[in-house]
């Protein structure tokens, strides 16, 4: 499955921004999707993640509550509503896809290129 990540940005503190990947090749909903996001000299963290069909979600500690993970099966698209952004929001955010179950970057098989999201203060 090819992943293409887009709706990165600058935002200022407080603010939302909405993440989308398309996905291609083959069934999406033969996935799980999520996000996990970078900063510089540190491994990608784990942001969020739902099941093939919609029906489970689990979020990082730091996100729950402010972020949403949701996806549209008929459109092959995964999405991240982020509210409430903070300053240490601040990374590249990856989408990925796997066929079972993830919360750690080893657990990937698929990963998108990457979209920056800046948090001003």
């Amino acid at each position: 499955v090819q992943l293409q990540a887009s709706g990165g940005g600058l935002v200022q503190a407080g603010g939302s921004l909405r993440l989308s990947c398309a996905a291609s090749g083959r069934t999406f909903s033969s996935y799980v999707m999520g996000w996990f996001r970078q900063t510089p000299g540190k491994g990608r963290e784990f942001v969020a993640a739902m099941n093939r069909f919609g029906g489970t979600t689990l979020y990082a500690d730091s996100v729950k509550g402010r972020f949403t993970i949701s996806r549209d099966n008929a459109k092959n698209t995964v999405y991240l509503q982020m509210n409430s952004l903070k300053p240490e929001d601040t990374a590249v955010y990856y989408c990925a896809a796997d066929p079972s179950g993830f919360t750690t970057a080893t657990r990937v098989d698929y990963w998108g290129q990457g979209t920056q999201v800046t948090v001003s203060s």
